[in-house]
């Protein structure tokens, strides 16, 4: 199996590659690790890799094209653009998992999904957020591995490695091991008693929301609200109008309407 980190900082991973079931699974050759500095995929002199995001607000936001032409060099295939009605590229046993606090919740049963591929691209978010072009036209999945911000996606990126690692035969030295490990036998009973994994609840979210404080009048737990950065159009792929607007009152409904969107289709147990 084979992993691939597209991250800003490379040199984070020099530690968690050198221990424990990573290092001798690597040493092994029951997995080869590849990580990526996203810089090398810039065009400006600057090796410019954020800008700020349309419709205002504070921090910055990833841009979308040296994501995209990371992964694109990485599997020698095209994402295509929205002019092509190409499918979203994943080949057969590829996985592109954009770490976000906007995905779904990582959970064993997503390790063993991702310990089925013959490769997991991950990509490492940073600053603000991403531009979503990202997760709706590149990531075949966005995963978040809790219910808390961290500064970047390079910790949940090694979190993922680690648990997925562990699932392949003969990462461990007890294969029955993980098979009485927590969340083996426990997350599907719960599961199923809670009418499927997407109503299992994970927790409330303590202070501020994820959506950046936006005004939230039922008080709910959700999910950040969609970034986009420059290019106002990218591959075909056009900025909401509204964002460009300058109409401060409209991008803040379409914010908290597009939050609240994202929050039912990725965790809908917030909403609970």
């Amino acid at each position: 199996m084979r992993f691939d980190i597209v991250t800003i900082f490379p040199d984070f991973f020099a530690g968690p590659l050198d221990y424990g079931i990573v290092r001798r699974a690597r040493e092994s050759g029951l997995i080869e690790v590849g990580v990526h500095d996203l810089r090398q995929f810039t065009r400006d002199r600057h090796r410019t890799v954020d800008d700020r995001p349309f419709g205002g607000g504070e921090g910055m936001v990833l841009k979308p094209e040296p994501l995209f032409e990371a992964v694109e060099s990485l599997t020698g295939q095209s994402a295509g653009d929205a002019s092509v009605n190409t499918p979203q590229l994943s080949g057969e046993g590829l996985r592109i998992v954009l770490l976000s606090a906007s995905g779904k919740l990582f959970r064993q049963s997503t390790a063993r999904d991702l310990a089925a591929c013959d490769r997991v691209i991950l990509l490492c978010g940073r600053y603000e957020g991403v531009d979503e072009r990202v997760a709706e036209h590149l990531a075949t999945a966005e995963i978040s591995v809790g219910d808390f911000v961290l500064t970047g996606g390079e910790l949940p990126a090694a979190l993922i490695m680690d648990a997925v690692t562990r699932l392949l035969p003969g990462a461990l030295g007890n294969e029955a091991s993980s098979l009485h490990e927590s969340f083996t036998a426990s997350e599907s009973s719960v599961a199923e008693a809670s009418n499927g994994p997407e109503a299992m609840s994970a927790g409330r979210v303590c202070g501020p929301t994820l959506a950046n404080s936006a005004p939230n009048p039922r008080n709910l737990a959700m999910l950040d609200w969609p970034h986009y950065t420059r290019p106002a159009e990218f591959r075909g792929w056009a900025v909401p109008d509204v964002l460009l607007s300058g109409n401060h009152d409209e991008i803040r409904r379409w914010r908290e309407r597009m939050a609240l969107e994202k929050t039912r289709r990725n965790r809908p147990d917030l909403l609970i």
